[in-house]
């Protein structure tokens, strides 16, 4: 499925946030999600279904320093 992910669209085999999450690695990470516009909470993401072109913004955090 087409979703739009951080602005660029992509071509993912996912039917919910999670498995998005999992397709870039980032689960079990400190992670932000925002699709359609709304800030979804961890324990949401296994309940959240996609659809095509849905814009999801994730971010995650890196240390350095």
């Amino acid at each position: 499925m087409e979703l739009i992910i951080n602005g660029k669209s992509q071509v993912l085999d996912a039917r919910t946030i999670q498995d998005v999450i999992e397709h870039y690695g980032l689960a079990g990470k400190p992670v932000v999600v925002e699709a359609d516009g709304v800030v979804l909470k961890a324990d949401q993401w296994a309940d959240t279904e996609v659809h095509p072109r849905m814009p999801i913004e994730l971010v995650h955090f890196v240390g350095g320093g």
